[in-house]
């Protein structure tokens, strides 16, 4: 990556020689780099907020109970995996923190539930339930976009939640799609 960003930074001064512009990219290199800093400060503390909320939720039950809701749906989509009470538990977890739009938070226990589920397949390969919830996990249906309302609100947006519907009616669209693909490939191919 770093020879990428490299190579850019030295077309852009081949660039910008040739045509006679070095002074307007100097300018826009150094506007652009407040911009990013300014982004990122505003950015980081909204998801810093969301963390803390999701944290709030965590210590309050609220997670474990969403988690609880989702474990009847997750048994008929993971057969096999919900057999492990560990794995089910990372994977309920996984699910409910992107639901809440915390796909960081969701990282950990997806890769946990994706260590359990490796374990019930032939080494080296991926079963259907794991290409499974690598889907759901890409597509996931979030109630709560807080990254993206973040980001929504670094950038000015009077209403940074305003987009909910549109969110929702999405990415369940999307996962719905996503799970219908993963089942009849997992049919197809087996």
């Amino acid at each position: 990556m770093s020879r990428i960003w490299a190579s850019a930074l030295v077309i852009s001064v081949i660039f910008s020689l040739l045509t006679g512009e070095i002074e307007s990219t100097g300018t826009a290199s150094l506007s652009g780099s407040k911009a990013a800093v300014d982004f990122i400060l505003s950015t980081g503390g909204l998801l810093c907020l969301w963390s803390g909320v999701l944290e709030i939720m965590r210590r309050s039950g609220i997670t474990d109970a969403l988690a609880a809701v989702l474990r009847p749906v997750l048994r008929r989509l993971f057969p096999r995996a919900s057999r492990d009470g560990e794995t089910l538990r990372a994977l309920s977890a996984n699910v409910s923190a992107n639901l809440l739009g915390l796909g960081n938070a969701a990282t950990p226990m997806g890769i946990k539930a994706a260590k359990g589920m490796a374990g019930q397949s032939r080494p080296g390969t991926a079963g259907a339930e794991l290409c499974l919830l690598v889907v759901i996990n890409t597509a996931s249906i979030q109630l709560l976009p807080t990254t993206v309302a973040a980001v929504r609100a670094a950038n000015g947006a009077a209403a940074p939640f305003d987009i909910l519907p549109a969110v929702w009616l999405s990415s369940a669209g999307s996962v719905a799609a996503g799970i219908i693909a993963a089942k009849l490939l997992g049919r197809i191919c087996k």
